[in-house]
């Protein structure tokens, strides 16, 4: 293994516990808002930028994406995807710390399995090559198109199924994994640095997703959901996209194993804590929404 890839393994490890413990701070910053919505963006957008703990975790969870710019740039996407996915494991702990409580059976096992399908996956690229090809750009355009297509689906027609959280999360998740894939082509330079474009839009529709889930959803679900995706649909893409090749033997069957543990682990994640976990949707925003302008009316009169 190359000096520059092991540079780009330590730069990831920092940015995933950077991104990881970002969501944290996000959550609790916006559960306290009133309803954001993709519909009233300029609402919503001001909502989030005069909230002081939202701004310092996103401030946190960009300084960890310009971390992962530059792993990048040194090694290739399956290998330090399957870095940053450790900070599931991260995410899960921290977020039982800072709510001073267990971790629930299922959230360990989830966010176990997950992180050891992970491990299984950095195992068995030991056994490829630390390089990856550029991938043709039909390729690489239908795959971008089925990951985003996909979050739509799920975004528009997903919630029927779902806890709306756990969509939210899941086409959040979808957003940011074409984003990575872009910042991984737009690395490359040339006329592949255009790239930034569905970069940006991808990673805009990942973060506003992840922030109306975090209002219906609990952190270690909605964002370990998104974690899930947002690497294991970036280390698929270099497998097949980029054709790094999956290795023979044991070692290609270690990454099969590595697959079905992270399914495993996401459908855990995925399962609703139960009916009482949230109040009803139209009440839970009446309740926010009511405490918000009770909040900014006392504002009012102190200063006054």
């Amino acid at each position: 293994m190359h000096s520059g890839t092991v540079i780009a393994l330590v730069l990831a490890f920092a940015s995933t516990a950077l991104i990881s413990l970002s969501y944290l701070r996000e959550h609790g910053a916006v559960a306290g808002l009133p309803p954001l919505s993709l519909r009233r963006p300029l609402y919503s957008v001001g909502l989030l930028l005069t909230n002081r703990a939202w701004v310092l975790g996103f401030a946190m969870e960009s300084s960890g994406f310009g971390l992962y710019v530059a792993a990048l740039a040194l090694a290739p996407l399956a290998l330090v995807q399957c870095v940053e996915a450790g900070g599931l494991g991260i995410l899960a702990v921290a977020s039982a710390r800072f709510a001073h409580r267990r971790l629930k059976r299922r959230e360990a096992w989830g966010a176990s399995l997950a992180v050891a399908g992970l491990v299984f996956l950095a195992v068995s690229l030991s056994g490829g090559s630390d390089s990856s090809a550029r991938g043709s750009l039909a390729e690489i355009a239908l795959w971008l198109g089925v990951t985003s297509g996909t979050a739509v689906l799920v975004f528009t027609s997903g919630r029927a199924f779902l806890e709306r959280g756990v969509g939210d999360g899941i086409a959040g998740g979808l957003f940011f994994a074409a984003g990575d894939i872009c910042t991984k082509l737009a690395t490359e330079g040339g006329a592949r640095t255009l790239f930034v474009i569905p970069l940006i839009i991808g990673y805009l529709l990942g973060t506003s997703l992840l922030q109306i889930g975090y209002q219906s959803g609990a952190a270690l679900t909605v964002a370990g959901i998104a974690t899930l995706l947002t690497n294991a649909v970036p280390i698929a893409a270099g497998m097949v996209m980029l054709h790094e090749p999956l290795p023979t033997g044991a070692l290609g069957a270690i990454r099969v194993l590595a697959f079905a543990a992270v399914t495993a682990g996401a459908i855990l994640l995925a399962r609703p804590d139960g009916p009482a976990a949230s109040a009803p949707p139209d009440e839970k925003a009446a309740t926010l929404q009511g405490a918000y302008e009770s909040r900014r009316g006392e504002s009012k009169l102190v200063g006054s």
